[in-house]
């Protein structure tokens, strides 16, 4: 039933444009459904159709991830959240249904989050790791919230996943934003992996939220 749903909101030239930006998926698993459609449905569903759905992994379509993903993000019981997620997150295979997940309730709940979090974070699967890093990001970098240790946490990751370093830079491009006295010194002292480092940069001079004079400072770091 839920399949037959997002059938009716197929877009193949979506589909098309949606597949060059997640390469490492199969277009033939792609529907084509965009996220505000697949959000409708997700309102649609009662909480039985919701609870049903969840237990049918592993999902055929890039689009039902994207809806489990939802469905987790919207729930408002935290420890239903929590093993919700330990059942999925073995089954995401692609930075969109990594980032798309995003549980409301943990944002009441940090002091609990951050012992799964820190966990996901040095966990050795490649989208476990970086919706931990994602987290963090989200959570943990307002003045109430943040620790220096976990910026430490983060810079001394040590592979070569594009997928986590692209989320470990974007981390301390919003750290740079938030934190700029403690984040600048992890690109002073070039405590970052080469590729982490210059691709922190090149997404803060991107940013609107960093001032001109910070940009240009940060320019003079690059490393060659």
């Amino acid at each position: 039933m839920i399949q037959e749903k997002l059938f009716e909101y197929q877009d193949l030239r979506y589909r098309e444009f949606n597949s060059k930006l997640i390469p490492n998926i199969d277009e033939k698993t792609m529907i084509g459904v965009r996220i505000p459609d697949i959000r409708k449905i997700e309102k649609s569903l009662n909480i039985e159709e919701k609870e049903k759905f969840l237990l049918e992994l592993p999902h055929k379509y890039f689009e039902e991830n994207m809806l489990h993903g939802i469905i987790i993000s919207n729930m408002k019981d935290y420890d239903k959240v929590i093993l919700n997620l330990e059942e999925f997150l073995p089954y995401v295979d692609n930075w969109a249904v990594c980032d798309i997940i995003s549980p409301k309730i943990f944002k009441k709940n940090r002091e609990k989050a951050i012992v799964n979090i820190l966990s996901w974070v040095k966990h050795d699967n490649t989208y476990i790791c970086r919706f931990g890093i994602g987290m963090i990001m989200q959570l943990y970098l307002e003045d109430e919230y943040f620790k220096k240790s976990y910026l430490d946490i983060i810079a001394e990751i040590k592979t070569g996943e594009y997928y986590i370093n692209m989320m470990r830079a974007w981390l301390f491009q919003v750290a740079l934003v938030k934190q700029w006295k403690e984040a600048i010194v992890y690109i002073e002292k070039e405590l970052l992996d080469k590729f982490t480092h210059n691709k922190t940069i090149s997404k803060s001079c991107e940013s609107y939220r960093i001032d001109k004079g910070k940009k240009e400072y940060l320019k003079t770091l690059r490393r060659k």
